[in-house]
């Protein structure tokens, strides 16, 4: 019995040391950040990167703008989700490609074009958006960050 409380001991101390050394490698920190470059971490967005900086969003919206929503306590929630959702996909390698958004992150950027849109939206929906809601991706898949090999 002399062994469990060895592991008890241990395993803080070992997922302490993997989550840091997991963090710093693949740098988590920049996560915090509102910097576009830390979505390009991962090799399967380099593309989509790429794609950004050449689309006329680039000189309005970073990526947090489009794909978290407003708030201190709502951005970072949402950035936890994704951080481990994209973590375990891409540390496993089962992710789709091409990749597909969720129905979550779906639902925040179609939130966030509406807001930065909101003229354009209530011209087209008229004063009731809730009865024939289009989707704004529906119509603008192109929009952001498709990308093309070129």
């Amino acid at each position: 019995m002399r062994i469990l409380p060895l592991i008890a001991t241990a395993t803080p101390g070992i997922l302490i040391a993997a989550s840091a050394y997991t963090f710093i490698y693949a740098k988590g920190y920049s996560y915090i950040t509102n910097d576009p470059a830390a979505c390009a971490n991962c090799h399967v967005m380099e593309n989509h990167y790429r794609a950004w900086m050449k689309s006329s969003h680039r000189s309005v919206a970073v990526c947090n703008d489009c794909h978290t929503p407003p708030g201190l306590v709502p951005k970072y929630t949402v950035k936890a989700i994704n951080g481990f959702n994209h973590s375990l996909a891409f540390t496993t390698g089962r992710f789709p490609e091409p990749l597909r958004i969720t129905n979550m992150n779906f639902n925040v950027t179609e939130k966030a074009c509406r807001e930065c849109h909101q003229a354009i939206v209530e011209a087209i929906e008229g004063p009731f958006p809730d009865t024939n809601r289009l989707s704004c991706i529906r119509c603008h898949s192109d929009v952001g960050h498709l990308w093309r090999q070129s």
